[in-house]
């Protein structure tokens, strides 16, 4: 293909929960430098909301023949309309998504993480694709149009730990309970489990319940046990009188829910459909709670992704603290560093002592009660049970959580992974990983190496 004019199907992604005006703008400046390539571009040229909007894009593009789908992350979607497109299309795939400035407030476009939410719905596809993660108007355009795809799978590779050494981490896994609260939203490959290989590699077991069944344990939790909750979370929150209290109370009840259900039921761990119907149903975000779960050694996994409470039960025995499950949401080669983030879940003790935390809203959903600070300085570690690609894994990386001001509203922290930032970029990529991590303080990977070897899990090391 190389110099000659293709004809190229271009589909940008969109979701209207994110800062629209800016996703347009950014959006402008892509479809500036396509055109400058000099290549012909099918399709709408505007952001593609939703999936009836992406069918009749796809359905035009389809009837022009096109040589390549450049598909625009602008802003984060899931990955089902790239699963659509994957189906739909057997030409050369491409996928550009465009970084923020880490200014200190909402994340307006998220498109890393829609990246990474496709790159592991491709892999289980075993679709190649070249990528691309870059601003409009830099160099490097070139890269999505090459002939070979840029995707190059990693390889897991046998674990170097001693299997006697991890076989304690692997009998305190067994035995342990995930309930998982709601299914996980479609298009997130990422969250979906089965039950029986969870059990077989880990000894845990999982079961489910409605959303109802946790709305319903919070409407009827006692009036006097919700004040109580209010006022001790106050002692270490700042701000709680200036979120909306009605909102405020609904949010601690579901605190009181999960305690509940975790005393009936014995639970060590929650995966919970965390959005939209806690917003839209309930009316109260579960982010809070959730960091007050984790800290006291009760991990809750967002979108229901229950091989991220397993992750997190396996972080928090290997390390002997609270867990923090994480989106990694921008990678900067030129500051080699990343920002991990999310909503406002994290463990208080994992807060920059100089900084007060305080209470907050949900940026999209406008409800409290989150968490906001950014994430203390020291080493860390990172790891997932992943099933990228379709196989079994443990994926680990390490770094440092330097100390600087928060990128991003929630909790975040600005890390300096072992590996440069720009080769940890691609490995991500290439790796097909999901979108959660496990985060806890310490250098924690010979012991994984080790639960690994027990387990018999191959490695991929970020």
């Amino acid at each position: 293909m190389s110099g000659e004019t293709l004809t190229l199907g271009v589909l940008p992604l969109g979701r209207p929960t994110f800062d629209v005006a800016f996703a347009e703008e950014m959006l402008a400046g892509m479809m500036d430098d396509l055109k400058a390539t000099g290549h012909r571009l099918a399709g709408p040229g505007k952001l593609l909301m939703d999936a009836a909007s992406t069918e009749a894009a796809m359905a035009e593009i389809a009837a022009v023949k096109p040589d390549r789908i450049v598909v625009l992350q602008v802003t984060f979607t899931d990955a089902a309309m790239m699963g659509r497109i994957a189906q739909t299309f057997e030409q050369p795939l491409s996928i550009w998504a465009v970084p923020e400035p880490r200014l200190g407030g909402r994340l307006r476009l998220n498109a890393f993480c829609g990246l990474n939410l496709a790159s592991h719905a491709l892999g289980l596809r075993g679709r190649l694709f070249s990528w691309r993660y870059a601003p409009p108007h830099t160099q490097g355009i070139d890269v999505l149009l090459g002939e070979t795809p840029m995707v190059q799978p990693l390889d897991p590779e046998a674990p170097e730990g001693d299997p006697s050494a991890g076989n304690a981490l692997l009998a305190d896994l067994s035995g342990k309970s995930i309930a998982r609260i709601g299914a996980h939203p479609d298009g997130f490959d990422t969250c979906a489990y089965d039950s029986a290989k969870l059990a077989v590699l880990t000894g845990m077991t999982v079961t489910g319940f409605e959303l109802s069944d946790l709305f319903a344990k919070a409407r009827s939790a006692p009036e006097g046990a919700a004040r109580a909750l209010q006022a001790a979370v106050g002692a270490h929150l700042s701000g709680m009188e200036q979120v909306d209290q009605t909102e405020l109370d609904r949010s601690l009840r579901l605190k009181l829910a999960l305690d509940g259900m975790k005393a009936d039921g014995g639970f060590d761990a929650f995966a919970i459909r965390c959005w939209p119907e806690t917003f839209t149903e309930y009316g109260g975000a579960v982010c809070g709670p959730a960091s007050m779960m984790g800290e006291n050694r009760v991990p809750c996994a967002c979108e229901a992704d229950v091989y991220g409470a397993a992750t997190q039960l396996l972080l928090q025995a290997a390390s002997d603290q609270p867990v923090f499950l994480v989106d990694l949401v921008d990678m900067d080669a030129s500051d080699d560093t990343a920002v991990v983030w999310h909503c406002g879940q994290a463990p208080i003790s994992m807060a920059d002592p100089d900084v007060v935390a305080r209470a907050t809203i949900h940026t999209n959903r406008k409800m409290p009660l989150l968490f906001e600070f950014p994430l203390k300085p020291g080493p860390v570690t990172f790891v997932r049970l992943s099933q990228a690609r379709g196989q079994q894994s443990l994926v680990i990386a390490r770094g440092e959580m330097l100390k600087r001001d928060m990128a991003f509203t929630g909790t975040s922290g600005v890390v300096r992974f072992d590996r440069p930032a720009g080769e940890m970029l691609s490995r991500v990529i290439d790796s097909g990983l999901e979108h959660h991590m496990a985060l806890a303080y310490g250098d924690h990977v010979a012991a994984l190496e080790s639960f690994a070897a027990a387990a018999g899990l191959p490695v991929v090391h970020l």
